[in-house]
């Protein structure tokens, strides 16, 4: 017997396994909630009943029945390659505390602050947002609406408001410079797509390294919309062409992002300079596109899945005791050597 067996024209519902058993409703919603009363001859025959039938149950009404939620919010921008990542090891990492997620996406024509609404209407424990454009005084003023604690991914400070869950940016950004020095490159310019919620994080890694280093500083900023999907892409590109105006090219080219490095490394690539003979171009995140063979980008890894356990820890943490303040969880990168680096005027054959 499948669903359109009940003859009504919509899901199955644990009365009609009732029904269809000659049991009460009552019966049947005791051995799907697994709890006790009932023998395992009639558990068996209940679920039996309830497959044939095709019952799934109606988690928002199971939810409207709890009295504590196991719900944890999470907004994101899914144009963004990085944070789908993240969620993945989002998952079982609220299972293992007993939680289930609820998503809810921030794009070109739906903001942040529409997006926690929706979760909040979901009657969520706690809110984890990734990737966010709000700055500070963002964040402080949605933590202060919301009920419920809130968990920011990407960027920021510890801070009474919220919890913070950030790569240390700086130093991964500072440590590529720093193993570009080592191959020799003196003149390393850094590309800066400013509308990056942790832009300013990772400017500061490059600014600290070549002043360590005694490099001169060459810095081309790029304005956009961080939601856009093309966002980065398109600011390496621009970068990409603005460099090539010059009169002599850069022998390195660092980005805080990898899907700004291919940007900049496919218009780069276009014109005939070659990569990383003439110049070497590095990225960050190691996203599934620095992976590519056809990209092999070098750049600096932040772990998804330590960023994810740590953004649940940190909400769970909280919603166990509200009175604890906001944490700051700082995950620690590494650099990931692949073939768009080489020592300048390196030739391959």
């Amino acid at each position: 017997m499948r669903p359109d067996d009940t003859g009504r024209g919509r899901p199955p519902t644990m009365a009609d396994i009732a029904a269809h058993l000659g049991v009460s409703r009552q019966l049947v919603s005791l051995v799907l909630r697994d709890a006790p009363g009932a023998s395992d001859r009639t558990r068996r025959r209940v679920r039996q009943v309830a497959e044939q039938l095709g019952y799934s149950a109606h988690v928002g009404a199971r939810s409207l029945r709890r009295t504590r939620s196991t719900d944890l919010g999470v907004v994101f921008t899914p144009a963004h390659s990085t944070e789908p990542e993240i969620i993945e090891h989002i998952y079982p990492a609220a299972a293992a505390h007993g939680y289930d997620l609820i998503l809810s996406a921030q794009t070109a024509v739906r903001a942040t602050g529409q997006a926690v609404e929706e979760l909040l209407g979901h009657r969520c424990a706690g809110l984890i947002v990734i990737g966010s454009h709000l700055d500070h005084a963002g964040l402080r003023a949605l933590s202060r609406r919301s009920p419920v604690p809130v968990v920011d991914v990407g960027y920021g400070r510890r801070n009474a408001h919220y919890d913070v869950v950030r790569s240390a940016g700086d130093v991964g950004i500072a440590a590529m410079v720093g193993h570009l020095a080592g191959l020799g490159h003196r003149a390393i310019a850094y590309v800066d797509p400013v509308a990056m919620p942790a832009a300013a994080l990772r400017r500061r890694g490059y600014d600290r390294a070549v002043r360590r280093l005694g490099l001169a500083a060459d810095v081309h900023a790029v304005p956009g919309e961080y939601v856009k999907g093309d966002y980065f892409d398109e600011a390496g590109a621009t970068a990409g062409r603005t460099l090539l105006r010059r009169a002599s090219l850069p022998t390195a080219v660092v980005t805080p992002n990898d899907h700004t490095a291919v940007g900049v490394l496919q218009v780069l690539l276009r014109e005939g300079v070659r990569v990383p003979q003439d110049v070497s171009v590095t990225g960050f995140d190691d996203a599934p596109i620095a992976r590519l063979s056809s990209v092999d980008l070098t750049t600096v890894r932040q772990d998804p899945e330590l960023m994810g356990v740590a953004a649940v820890r940190a909400a769970v943490r909280r919603i166990g005791d509200a009175g604890l303040a906001p944490g700051e969880a700082v995950v620690p990168t590494a650099l990931v050597e692949r073939g768009s680096t080489a020592p300048p005027g390196s030739r391959r054959f």
